[in-house]
């Protein structure tokens, strides 16, 4: 990492299934992300790839070694403590975008900050229309969510995650229910939040073409890392909002 601040950590992690027999998914996984880093782990199916971003993102706390996040354990932690962190520090993008179809997207980029209750509903707002503005969505914010197309509503999907201004959002297979276009617009979304931005991705996915232009690529096989490449700069040009729109 040189001198590029150290934001999450794992050292000897491992992950045990029981389901009448002891599975080892995660055999000893030592790595580091940087902040601002854009990461993506590939692995083929039944690698751990999804199991290490859930222990990673403290949406699975049963696990041996350690996760440290800016230096402090993960598994020292309660759990009141691991839902704060992950309230305050954390955004989710999934494979599927979970929005509700009956509130307007207004309504569903808002719901996370008003879990977390650190600002005023007017400034939850006010962010919320700015996020759907980054996006390309500020039209939209009025609309029912399922009145939105897939691409548009994986868009929302981001721009709720984006709400509480995490330290990292985490993406499992982000692209992976889109159509080719809706998937490279996706994905140029999280490359100029992580290029202008400086946010922080870590991104589980099954396309080596995206993998390929993401700062990093970690590769998996049978619970271990068997490659961690820094990729070379892409040569496309970054994601521009207006002209997508």
């Amino acid at each position: 990492m040189g001198r590029q601040q150290i934001l999450i950590e794992t050292e000897g992690l491992t992950k045990t299934f029981n389901s009448g027999q002891e599975l080892l998914v995660l055999k000893g996984i030592d790595l580091a992300v940087g902040a601002g880093e854009f990461v993506s782990i590939m692995g083929s199916s039944g690698s751990g790839k999804s199991t290490l971003l859930y222990i990673m993102s403290t949406l699975d706390s049963k696990y041996g070694g350690s996760v440290r996040w800016a230096g402090k354990p993960l598994e020292k932690m309660n759990s009141n403590e691991l839902a704060a962190l992950r309230n305050r520090d954390i955004g989710f993008v999934f494979q599927f975008h979970y929005l509700l179809p009956e509130f307007t997207v207004l309504e569903n980029v808002c719901m996370p900050a008003y879990r977390l209750r650190r600002f005023s509903e007017g400034e939850i707002r006010k962010r919320a229309l700015q996020k759907l503005d980054l996006l390309g969505l500020a039209d939209q914010a009025s609309k029912k969510a399922r009145q939105l197309s897939g691409g548009q509503q994986q868009r929302v999907a981001i721009a709720r995650a984006l709400i509480n201004e995490p330290k990292v959002i985490f993406g499992d297979e982000p692209t992976g229910n889109l159509d080719s276009a809706n998937a490279l617009l996706v994905f140029e979304i999280f490359r100029e939040l992580a290029r202008k931005f400086h946010q922080t991705i870590v991104m589980v996915t099954h396309d080596p073409a995206l993998a390929l232009r993401t700062d990093r690529t970690i590769t998996l096989k049978d619970g271990l890392v068997i490659a961690d490449i820094c990729n070379k700069e892409p040569l496309t040009p970054p994601y521009q909002p207006a002209a997508l729109l």
